[in-house]
């Protein structure tokens, strides 16, 4: 029973439930980005380079039934879509970053002096006047 309560502890962790969220919301941001770029990016470097689709280069090694097709292009594809993701990433987490820096640099309202220090203040400044 002692296992069961140590994975139930660990799994309703904050860290463990934030990064479960992080981890469903990473997997829809990740179909924008591939839309991103089936849809819109990879056409327009496709016009670019000739028309030419990545998905469909291959290189067959051998003849026959037995032939081993190398399907390069589509690890060109997968290339092409980390570096996109990564580089969405890297900007979001750039802004984040400026956002926090602005919110660091606002310099905290100074305290208010507790009731007794000011009116200590005070009873000291009537005092030098007299």
């Amino acid at each position: 029973m002692g296992f069961f309560k140590e994975f139930k502890e660990f799994a309703m962790k904050g860290n463990v439930m934030d990064m479960a969220v992080g981890v469903i919301i990473g997997g829809a941001f990740g179909k924008i980005v591939s839309s991103l770029v089936d849809d819109v990016l990879m056409p327009a470097i496709g016009m670019v380079t000739g028309n030419v689709d990545f998905t469909n280069l291959v290189c067959k090694i051998g003849e026959g039934e037995g032939a081993a097709i190398l399907k390069y292009g589509t690890f060109i594809q997968n290339i092409i879509d980390f570096l996109i993701v990564a580089f969405c990433i890297f900007l979001m987490i750039k802004a984040m970053n400026k956002l926090n820096r602005k919110k660091e640099e606002e310099p905290a309202p100074a305290p208010e002096p507790p009731a007794e220090e000011k009116l200590l203040t005070e009873i000291r400044d009537l005092l030098k006047n007299k």
